[in-house]
């Protein structure tokens, strides 16, 4: 590319080669840098522009860029080097992080460089999400099955004739197999969820009917926990949604509401479906031990527990509230959880107003 780029004799491009370079780098989608042998910024795209809000052409690569490594790299490429990549990570104003590609270029027979920024804050971001995600389920996958496996083993050997042991055993290893049957099926939810959480659903949907299917479903549960569900609502609520999701969120809330804000001896779980501004606004409440302050920022976050034990006696698979997350992000509400200890529990789901598109 020599010779490309002209220069004249103040040291700057001409007007006719810097719109060609300008048109050039603008049709970029990255931000891009060009520097002279200073090295001093001769050329920027818009997409560089918002990342270095304040560049202005002739700046010092050093006065925006205050980083030792990626001014090592261009000053390598500027004496000679092939293209070079370094990574950036800018703590300010927000934090992001970079790969700079910096590739050998020439003005009028003079050394120069491209600074091509490649945001991947994002991958980055996912691909330890991605880690931490292995990492979870394997961890919440090898306590049931180590337990199966050795009650298999007991089985086909000390306890090979014992009937008492093999009843016993075979009832655990079922509770186990069912345990790793829902958390893949959470799993499963989770990803089709996230798959399509950037469409938000459009049709037409009951809250109400679909809330009281949910009570209906879960009142053997109820029975059993003690617990007395109480709705309040009004013939119907009408929003934009999914169903099946719907569904799933309703079940997450009132089954956590029954499994564990069970307090005193008559525990009371209400639900509340009412008009609120711009929408509708489903609660969920408990006269449960409440959460502490501490915990509730991280209730959403996959596998997180606020008591491991218990929720797993109760077979939690530390994917509910996750999953419930995300299927309000798809319809374009707001979740909310407010708690105390002593004091119960209450989560709820704000709904944007329903449209008729039709």
């Amino acid at each position: 590319m020599e010779g490309f780029f002209d220069i004249d004799d103040n040291n700057a491009p001409t007007q006719t080669s810097g719109q060609l370079i300008a048109a050039l780098i603008g049709a970029l989608p990255d931000p891009v840098l060009i520097v002279d042998q200073m090295p001093r910024v001769v050329a920027a795209n818009a997409q560089a522009r918002e990342v270095f809000p304040g560049l202005s052409e002739r700046d010092a690569l050093a006065f925006i860029i205050r980083a030792p490594k990626v001014l090592e790299t261009v000053s390598l490429v500027l004496e000679g080097a092939e293209r070079q990549s370094v990574a950036w990570h800018e703590r300010a104003p927000v934090e992001r992080l970079y790969e700079i590609f910096v590739s050998p270029f020439a003005m009028d027979g003079r050394p120069a460089a491209v600074l091509e920024l490649r945001d991947v804050t994002e991958a980055r971001r996912v691909e330890r999400m991605r880690v931490n995600f292995i990492a979870n389920v394997s961890h919440e996958l090898r306590t049931p099955l180590a337990s199966m496996l050795g009650f298999i083993e007991t089985l086909q050997g000390p306890a090979r004739n014992d009937a008492a042991a093999r009843e016993k055993f075979l009832d655990i290893m079922g509770e186990q197999g069912r345990r790793m049957a829902r958390l893949v099926d959470d799993l499963l939810s989770l990803s089709r969820i996230e798959m399509n959480e950037h469409m938000r659903p459009q049709a037409p949907v009951d809250l109400v009917s679909i809330v009281r299917h949910i009570v209906d479903t879960l009142a053997p549960a109820a029975r059993e926990a003690g617990a007395a569900v109480n709705v309040a609502a009004p013939a119907r609520a009408i929003i934009s949604g999914d169903a099946d999701e719907l569904t799933r969120l309703a079940e997450n809330l009132v089954e956590n509401a029954i499994k564990y804000g069970g307090a005193g001896p008559k525990p009371t779980v209400r639900i509340d479906i009412e008009p609120s501004a711009g929408g509708t606004l489903l609660s969920v409440s408990d006269d449960g031990p409440g959460i502490a302050p501490e915990h509730l920022p991280r209730l959403t976050e996959r596998f997180y527990r606020v008591d491991t034990p218990a929720s797993r006696a109760r077979g939690g698979t530390g994917l509910g509230l996750a999953i419930v997350k995300h299927i309000v992000a798809r319809h374009r509400g707001r979740l909310e959880i407010e708690s105390q200890p002593g004091r119960g529990a209450t989560f709820r789901v704000r709904f944007p107003v329903h449209t008729d598109k039709n």
